[in-house]
């Protein structure tokens, strides 16, 4: 724990650092320096005060000291100058605060002086471990991509059954159509429980042009495994990548040290909440009726989350800081083009946010791009 002093005729604050990169700053301001707020504490009070017989903003001081009392001009004198000296106390103590402060007052009474503590946030320093030695490990063992003969004839078979799975039920189908239309009464799923096949048994049919054709715009055999091997090499990339990806990350993640404040955690929690809404709202439902059939309450999958919220909150920072030593900033003309895509998308968003929003997700990418290409 470390405690600074700062003295200044107005105030005088200890700061006092606590687990988890947080401050707590105890203040304790001049009885005169409040006093000097009481005339804007009047006019706060003043603008806002319905009495009879005045118009609003236009209340002689002596009626409002007699109707708001002297102890609500002195709250409101506090609530002045509490906002006036916290970025004050933030620059002189060289604090790097993140969301609000947490505001207490401790001592207040006319003629005397104000104390108060300001609890903060702070960005918590990022210890990074050997980044680029972590990820030359790991690209070495970065898994190959190379689609085999096999992974194709084993995707043609997978297709093929399918196909064939699909014919045999459009097939019984028109079967039982067939039999109704004709007056005979077929045994139906409702009333008789079929057997149910197992295609993996049945023979494979034979793979001919003819064939090919009719399993999308191919003309031959060759033209069909053609597109299958670039198909499957396309997904084996990506799945390799995201693989990959995660690999160096969470090794990274894994050697960083970090004192993790709440609020980061509970700002990704907020988010992985706000993403998990907008999925559900896009399937029709409703959260409460989801959250009731997995039988599991917010608290529930709060618990259950915040690992994950810890991982993603320490991954951000630590990306944050290796971007910012190896200089490494997202393209401006991407940046750009992103934004303005997103905006036309989104008429009414804040422009402001979208871009920080974009300039992170970009630099996020290029750091990574990066740190998978060291060799």
């Amino acid at each position: 724990m470390s405690h600074t002093h700062n003295h200044s005729h107005e105030y005088t604050a200890t700061v006092e650092r606590k687990p988890g990169s947080q401050a707590v700053i105890s203040v304790e301001v001049s009885a005169e320096a409040l006093a000097s707020h009481r005339s804007l504490a009047l006019k706060s009070i003043g603008e806002n005060a319905v009495i009879d017989g005045f118009r609003k903003g236009h209340v002689p001081e002596r009626i409002l000291v007699e109707k708001a009392g002297e102890m609500a001009i002195l709250t409101e004198a506090a609530e002045i100058t509490v906002s006036h000296l916290y970025p004050q106390i933030i620059e002189k103590e060289k604090l790097d605060p993140i969301g609000s402060p947490e505001v207490a007052i401790t001592k207040l009474a006319p003629g005397n002086a104000l104390h108060f503590t300001l609890t903060v946030s702070l960005l918590p320093e990022v210890i990074l471990p050997d980044y680029k030695k972590i990820a030359k490990g790991e690209n070495a063992k970065k898994d190959s991509v190379e689609v085999t003969e096999k992974d194709v004839e084993e995707a043609v078979e997978r297709i093929l059954r399918q196909k064939m799975a699909y014919e045999r039920i459009q097939a019984k189908a028109q079967m039982r159509k067939d039999a109704d239309e004709g007056g005979l009464t077929l045994p139906t799923p409702d009333t008789v429980e079929e057997p149910k096949e197992d295609h993996s048994k049945l023979p494979t049919p034979e793979l001919t042009d003819e064939v090919a054709k009719t399993l999308g715009n191919f003309a031959t055999v060759e033209e069909f495994k053609t597109e299958i091997k670039k198909h499957l090499g396309s997904e084996k990339e990506k799945e390799a990548k995201a693989k990959h990806r995660a690999a160096v990350t969470d090794a990274i993640v894994e050697a960083v040290t970090i004192d993790m404040p709440t609020i980061l955690v509970e700002s990704e929690l907020a988010q992985m909440f706000g993403e998990m809404e907008s999925d559900i709202t896009r399937a029709g439902l409703k959260m409460d009726d989801y959250l009731e059939h997995i039988k599991k309450t917010r608290d529930d999958l709060k618990k259950e989350w915040t690992p994950v919220a810890e991982k993603r909150a320490k991954l951000q920072l630590s990306l944050n800081e290796i971007a910012k030593k190896e200089d490494v900033v997202a393209d401006a003309d991407a940046v750009e083009r992103e934004v303005r895509a997103i905006t036309e998308q989104y008429k009414d968003a804040d422009t402001t946010r979208i871009r920080i929003y974009v300039e992170s997700t970009l630099r996020n990418e290029a750091t990574l791009a990066m740190l998978e290409a060291i060799v």
